[in-house]
């Protein structure tokens, strides 16, 4: 194995990981910018009320991009072991 070929393979790992945590991060810092926007004009301060609402919408949001991630690994995962052989020979 050439280390370009590990480069390779840890560059596309990477690039999974940004795709398959997108979603959930962008969803979070949406709704914790719209939560804070609404304690700053209620002046309410209490600690679930920034809880709930993401735990909410990270539950909505993985359900609704769940199978799209799923595939994403399953489809990064196969072309792995499928590529063994040729890395080895």
């Amino acid at each position: 194995m050439s280390p370009e070929l590990v480069i390779t393979i840890g560059k596309q790992a990477l690039i999974v990981t940004v795709l398959l945590s997108a979603p959930l991060l962008l969803a979070a810092l949406a709704l914790g910018l719209i939560v804070s926007l609404f304690q700053a004009a209620t002046q309410i301060n209490e600690m679930t009320l920034t809880f709930i609402p993401k735990l909410v919408g990270l539950v909505l949001v993985l359900f609704l991009a769940g199978p799209w991630m799923l595939s994403t690994i399953t489809g990064f995962a196969r072309r792995l072991f499928e590529s063994i052989p040729n890395l080895l020979g």
